[in-house]
Order: C-alpha cells, then structure tokens, then sequence
C-alpha cells in the first residue's frame, strides 16, 4: 500500500484552482458591489464583519488558500444564519428578529437590495469553497485578531449612532460595538463593559463554537478521502 503524501492529506497545505466561471462571478458581483457601497455609504462601509469576509473570500477564490475563506467562515457562519432565517421566516410572513425588514422595503430599489442579498448566500458560497480548498486551523486565531482591530476601529474612530452623522447612509455602530441599536448607544452598563463583552463574548460563544464545528468536520471528511485513497491504492 503506498503512502500518502502529507500535502494531499492536509487540505491546509494544498493550494486548489477554483474554475474560471466561480472566479469571473464572484468578481463581477464584488466589482459592482464595491463601487456602489463607496459612491453610497462610504469606505467605513467595507469595516463591517460580512464585507471583510466578502474580501477575505475573494482572496481564496483567486488564490485557492484556504486561510482567507476559513476566517471569514469562523466569523460570519453564525450570524449570517440568522440573517438567512429572519429573511426565510419574514418571507413567510412571520419575521424573527426583523433584522431583514429592509429586503422587503419598496422603497429601497431591487437593485441595492440584490446587493444586499449576498447575506444569504455568502454562508453558502464559503462552505463551498472550503468544500473545494480545505479548513485552515489557523481560521480562529487569525479571525479573532481581525474582529478585534475591527472593534477598535469602530469604536474609537467611527460614530456611535445616528445622531452623529448628517448623511443618514453614514455607518454608524459598526459591528455593534456600542450596542444593539443605531438610534443611541447601550445604557445597560458602561461603554467599556460592553466592548469587552463583545471582544470576549464573540470568541467564545462565536467563534469558537464554529471553529471546531468545520474541524471536526473536514477532518472526518479528510479521513474518509485518506481511506478511499488507501484503498484505491491496495
């Protein structure tokens, strides 16, 4: 039985070609989103966990590294599965936390809300391509380090909420670090308490949880492939 070589059996240390149509789709959409949401809300826009994970994805689709796309799915699986099920759940008539009550706003041109609408599938589309490239282990410490720089920047630089702006397209309350809501920063504890709760909270209740869930996952698919590698080699 011929052994394998340590490159074939860690997807973290192969590099894998997405095809062209994959690559040319993801960055037609990134190259009307990305103008669009500067022309509209500005460079802060991209500061924001789902838009660094669109990035992050883009990344691995032109370079086939699974390190891009295993961060942005340790940071966004979890969330965007909530987006994913307030849209489903509003859908049908019954909203869940009606944090997707815009997608069904008329106001709002088809146009910005089919933007909008790669919450729902960008979850997906980053199984897939970790599917195609591998989980890299060194997802959660790497992601946590950018969640972190993401808050700081958020909250010591970027405004708090909506009564700190002019342009009502302006983000504010980036990545939640002043609290749930746009309209007034959290008056539950103090600002800093809050801060450290998301810096701590997320890792752990977040992050980590979805971290080991893809471990343990590509590692029995890993294993499965190794064992129908081994056999095909008897």
């Amino acid at each position: 039985m011929e052994s394998i070589p340590a490159a074939q059996a860690s997807p973290t240390t192969s590099t894998v070609h997405l095809s062209l149509p994959v690559k040319l789709m993801y960055t037609a959409f990134m190259a009307v989103l990305v103008p669009y949401y500067w022309h509209a809300y500005g460079p802060t826009n991209f500061l924001y966990y789902c838009d660094v994970a669109l990035f992050l994805g883009l990344v691995t689709v032109w370079t086939g590294h699974p390190l891009p796309a295993s961060m942005a799915a340790v940071g966004i699986l979890i969330p965007q599965a909530l987006w994913v099920t307030d849209f489903l759940s509003t859908l049908a008539g019954f909203p869940l936390v009606g944090m997707t009550a815009y997608m069904f706003d008329n106001a709002i041109s088809l146009f910005v809300r089919g933007l909008s609408f790669f919450h729902f599938w960008l979850p997906f589309f980053l199984l897939f391509l970790l599917l195609r490239v591998g989980y890299d282990r060194r997802a959660l410490p790497a992601w946590t380090l950018t969640a972190w720089v993401l808050m700081a920047v958020a909250f010591f630089l970027l405004p708090s909420s909506v009564t700190q702006v002019e342009d009502p397209n302006t983000p504010v309350n980036v990545n939640y670090v002043w609290g749930p809501s746009d309209q007034a920063p959290q008056s539950w504890v103090h600002p800093w308490v809050w801060l450290s709760g998301m810096a701590i909270g997320l890792p752990l209740l977040v992050y980590a949880p979805t971290h080991f869930a893809l471990q343990s996952f590509f590692n029995k698919t890993k294993s499965i492939q190794l064992v129908e590698r081994s056999s095909e080699n008897q």
